[in-house]
């Protein structure tokens, strides 16, 4: 199963944005989860949701970003809201625990 992310794009401080990951074939029984890189650093973890619909969150967006899916679609979604400068970064979506298989990604700036 390949996952292809997108939605991401330029938005002012505090602004919203719904990013989407796309699978190529059914993932209802797996974990996912959204990562992110930053410029200049690791990638790290964001979000992550079970297959039961169980939501964890890293710290740093827990209560901004709030992570879904729909398996009849086989999408999982990050809603991103109350954005800061430093959730800038690109996105990944994955399996979790992770895959040595990344996509691309999509971009998302934050501008002050």
């Amino acid at each position: 199963v390949q996952l292809q992310a997108s939605g991401g794009g330029l938005v002012q401080t505090g602004g919203s944005l719904r990013l989407s990951c796309a699978a190529s074939g059914s993932f209802s029984i797996n974990a996912l989860a959204w990562y992110r890189r930053a410029p200049g650093k690791q990638r790290e973890f964001v979000a992550r949701i079970s297959s039961g619909g169980i939501l964890v969150a890293a710290e740093s967006v827990k209560g901004r970003f709030t992570i879904s899916r729909d398996n009849a679609k086989n999408t999982v979604f990050l809603q991103m809201n109350s954005l800061k400068p430093e959730d800038t970064a690109v996105y990944y979506c994955n399996f979790f625990p992770a895959r040595s298989l990344w996509g691309p990604g999509t971009q998302v700036t934050v501008s002050s």
